[in-house]
C-alpha cells in the first residue's frame, strides 16, 4: 500500500477533533484497533478507514496483553497519514524514562496530539513471557511526566531547548475494581497528575458505573469513555472472562449468546443495549471489536449515535438556540 505524506505539515495545526468535542461536552466515540503482527499495516489502515465520521479518534494499542506488534507510535502515525486522528497508547513495560520520552517528542513532532498512559499488561500474559519488563515508571508517573513535557522541561527538570508538547493526555480507570477506596484514590491521583480523560477497561456491571460516575468522578469535569467489548460468542466471552484480568462477563449475558440463533448479531444488540447505558451516565464510549472493527458503525446505529458531523451539527444548534 502507499501512503500519501502526512495531512498536516510540520508547524501546522494538527487533527483535534478529540480534544475539541471533549472541551466542548460532545458524547465522546473512540474506537480501537490493533497494529499489525508483522510489517504490513493494510488490515489496520482498511478498519481505521472504516470509522472515519463515526469515531472522533482511533485507539491504537501498545504491546496489549503483552503481545508484540509493531510500534504503536508508527501505527499512530500511519493513521494520520490518512487523515485519521489516533489516541496514541503508551506503556511503561517496554521503554525507560528516556525512551518514553524520546518517543512523546516523536509523537508530537509528527503531529499526533492524543496519549493514552497506561503502566501495562504483565509479561507473563502474552507472547514473549521470558522477555525483561522495565517499568521504571508507571502510568502516574508517566502522567506526571507528560505534564513536564507540556510545561516545557523534561522528567529531570531540564528545559526542553527545542519546544515543549502540547498533549491531551489520558488513563485508564476500572469503576469495576474490587476496592472502592483504592480506585478512589487511584482516580484522584491521576487527576493531580494531569489526565485530561478516562477510558475504562470492559464495562458489564453499569450500576457500578453509575455509582463510580456520581460517587468518585462527580465534578472531576472529565471525560469518562467506558468500555464497550463486543463478544461474538458465548465461547468468546467465557475466553475474555479466563484471559482478561479483572474482567467478568455475567451469565445472564453469555446465556443470550448461547441461546441465540446468530450469535455474532446478539453481541452487536448487546453492545448496542450498552452503549445506550453508558450514554445515560457518562460522556462516551471506548469501543473495542476485536479483529470486526468494521461492525462499530452499526453498532453505533442500533444504540442511535449519529455520525460525528451530525453530533456537532446537533451541538450547536442547541448551544444557538
Amino acid at each position: 500500500m502507499t501512503y500519501p505524506q502526512i495531512s498536516q505539515p510540520l508547524g501546522h495545526a494538527p487533527l483535534s477533533a478529540f480534544r475539541t468535542a471533549a472541551r466542548n461536552g460532545e458524547f465522546l466515540v473512540t474506537a480501537e484497533v490493533a497494529p499489525p503482527k508483522g510489517t504490513d499495516p493494510t488490515h489496520m489502515v482498511q478498519m481505521a478507514q472504516v470509522l472515519k465520521g463515526r469515531v472522533h479518534a482511533v485507539n491504537i494499542t501498545d504491546g496489549s496483553r503483552a503481545v508484540m506488534r509493531m510500534s504503536s507510535l508508527v501505527s499512530a502515525a500511519l493513521l494520520l497519514q490518512q487523515g485519521i486522528e489516533p489516541v496514541y497508547q503508551v506503556a511503561c513495560r517496554d521503554r525507560n524514562a528516556i525512551g518514553l520520552q524520546a518517543d512523546l517528542l516523536g509523537a508530537h513532532a509528527l503531529g499526533i496530539r492524543n496519549v493514552l498512559a497506561l503502566t501495562g499488561d504483565p509479561l507473563k500474559a502474552g507472547d514473549h513471557p521470558e522477555s525483561k519488563a522495565v517499568f521504571e515508571l508507571e502510568s502516574v508517573r508517566l502522567l506526571q511526566m507528560i505534564s513536564k513535557l507540556n510545561g516545557g522541561s523534561d522528567w529531570n527538570d531540564k528545559e526542553l531547548t527545542d519546544g515543549e508538547t502540547d498533549l491531551f493526555v489520558g488513563a485508564a480507570v476500572d469503576p469495576q475494581c474490587a476496592s472502592w477506596s483504592g480506585l478512589q484514590r487511584r482516580f484522584e491521583r491521576k487527576i493531580q497528575a494531569g489526565a485530561q480523560f478516562f477510558q475504562s477497561q470492559l464495562i458489564t456491571d453499569f450500576e457500578r458505573l453509575d455509582k463510580f460516575m456520581n460517587e468518585i468522578a462527580a465534578g472531576c469535569n472529565k471525560p469518562v469513555l467506558a468500555g464497550i467489548f463486543l463478544l461474538k460468542s458465548a465461547k468468546n466471552a467465557r475466553f475474555i472472562n479466563r484471559a482478561v484480568p479483572g474482567v467478568n462477563i455475567p451469565d445472564h449475558i453469555i446465556d443470550r449468546l448461547e441461546k441465540a440463533s446468530d450469535p455474532l448479531r446478539e453481541g452487536m444488540v448487546i453492545a448496542a443495549e450498552q452503549v445506550k447505558l453508558a450514554k445515560e451516565v457518562c460522556q462516551g464510549v471506548h469501543m473495542m471489536a476485536v479483529k470486526r472493527e468494521d461492525l462499530i458503525p452499526e453498532i453505533l446505529d442500533l444504540a442511535g449515535i449519529p455520525a460525528i458531523a451530525k453530533q456537532t451539527e446537533l451541538l450547536s444548534a442547541v448551544t444557538l438556540s
